[in-house]
């Protein structure tokens, strides 16, 4: 008979919140989360404010379970670890959530955005300048008073129908992916009211690369008085763009234009503030027809302040153009695979709370993959947000089963550094022009609910169809 393998433990915990703190920690300045002397988290309970954070992130990046099961992992390991008894409701846990302060998450979250940063590779294009996207999503909340007087559904839509709906306009940056900064509104509030609130976070010198919603005077205007350069899509039916009339020809399809200060002034700024803008704005309009085989012929019309076609060619701009899509994914990574879609939090500050945690736990995650892509020697973008945060569940896994000793330190590094080649060489592949639709294949089984419950009308089902049927023709 020969020699028996080592059987497996009968369950492998999940990431652990042990090492997701211990491998996520460096990415937070440890200032932070110290333990206060006053006030809350002062006195030394099981969910201390460090340990309240590190389960809020664990549970997100745990596809958004629920606050049982992170109670769950704790008393596991406070029992592996002889601590003393968990209770197993999710109260003392839920309260201590309540208790972090707002101001402290933006300070984490502000901490795990310059992280990335600092980790990312700057891009080589238009003079290595930051660039920068600014883009907007929602998320649904749950159907409470709270949460439907401060994020009301639109005043077309039947009352009491509908969920309560978050707007968030974020800025992101194209070297980490990270996030930046965020306004957040509900949908009585305008995309464009809600970017002009991220003012303070744009820097001197950045270049901003926006969607078509953008594409206007007053973006230009605004971005011309902070410094910033503008790259956006020129609206469709808004502006017709006729190169013939050209103010100077810079190159084929590539000319300068000047845009005239529209005479109604834009109920988004102060009066004071139109009056301060400039009458005329000299902009660069760059077109190129794409024509791909299997696809309608295009025309993709990009405006930008970039108006030297030496220092900033038309090629490069289009390319940073074209990268801003990548961006706009993003999004899907965070509200699918992290499962943002959805909130859970029961009144506006709570959620106001819950959306700095994903987005901090997104910029963690960011954090890893500019680590595996300086590791590998690769580009960012060829790293998969998806594919990090399974490896980062798997080898945390194998990190809990390695005890912490001096004498296993090495194994511990070496099970890491190869978690970070996992990354880099699993990679995306290059998919120039990928067709994205905005659209689903999975068909609704149930009907909308537009109406209140107490009017709602139950659509009749098969059998009841029938007997409707043999009734009328009795």
């Amino acid at each position: 008979m020969g020699r028996r393998s080592t059987p497996l433990p009968c369950s492998v915990r999940p990431a652990t919140l042990a090492q997701i703190e211990e491998r996520l920690g460096p990415a937070i300045d440890p200032a932070l989360l110290e333990q206060k002397a006053s006030q809350e988290h002062s006195r030394k309970r099981i969910f201390t404010l460090a340990r309240t954070f590190w389960c809020w992130i664990w549970q997100v990046l745990q596809a958004h379970t629920s606050c049982r099961e992170v109670v769950r992992q704790v008393q596991a390991l406070f029992v592996l670890h002889n601590g003393r008894e968990v209770d197993e409701g999710s109260a003392a846990y839920c309260q201590a959530r309540a208790k972090l302060s707002l101001g402290l998450l933006r300070k984490i979250f502000a901490c795990s955005a310059r992280r990335a940063e600092e980790r990312a590779r700057l891009s080589d294009l238009l003079q290595g300048r930051p660039l920068r996207v600014a883009d907007a999503s929602g998320m649904r909340l749950p159907d409470t008073p709270k949460n439907r007087a401060a994020f009301p559904p639109p005043a077309n839509q039947p009352a009491g129908t509908g969920f309560p709906y978050l707007r968030v306009v974020v800025l992101f940056s194209l070297a980490s992916g990270a996030i930046l900064a965020r306004s957040i509104g509900s949908l009585r509030t305008g995309e464009l009211r809600l970017f002009l609130c991220l003012r303070s976070w744009l820097k001197n010198g950045e270049i901003l690369i926006l969607d078509r919603a953008y594409g206007v005077y007053l973006v230009a205007a605004f971005l011309h008085g902070l410094g910033v350069d503008l790259l956006a899509r020129v609206p469709a039916g808004n502006r017709r763009v006729d190169f013939r009339k050209a103010h100077q020809r810079l190159g084929e399809n590539d000319a300068l234009f000047i845009w005239n200060k529209p005479q109604r002034p834009s109920p988004l700024l102060r009066l004071s503030q139109w009056l301060g803008l400039p009458n005329q704005l000299t902009l660069r309009i760059v077109r190129v027809r794409i024509n791909k085989k299997g696809f309608r012929i295009r025309d993709l019309v990009v405006v930008t302040s970039l108006l030297d076609p030496l220092l900033y060619p038309a090629r490069e701009i289009l390319e940073a153009y074209l990268r801003r899509w990548r961006m706009e994914m993003c999004f899907d990574d965070i509200k699918t695979t992290l499962d943002m879609e959805y909130l859970r939090c029961q009144c506006p500050k709570a959620v106001h709370k819950e959306l700095l945690i994903f987005l901090t736990a997104h910029n963690l995650l960011r954090w890893l993959m500019a680590e595996a892509a300086q590791e590998g020697g690769i580009k960012l973008e060829r790293v998969s947000f998806k594919g990090c945060l399974d490896a980062l569940r798997q080898f945390t896994q194998a990190l809990a089963q390695v005890a912490k000793l001096k004498k296993h330190s090495q194994k511990r590094e070496r099970l890491w550094l190869c978690f970070l080649q996992t990354l880099s060489q699993d990679r995306l592949p290059v998919r120039p022009g990928r067709r994205e639709p905005r659209a689903i294949k999975r068909k609704r089984k149930y009907d909308d609910l537009n109406r209140p419950r107490r009017l709602f009308k139950d659509r009749p089902g098969r059998h009841e169809r029938e007997a409707q049927s043999r009734r009328k023709t009795a």
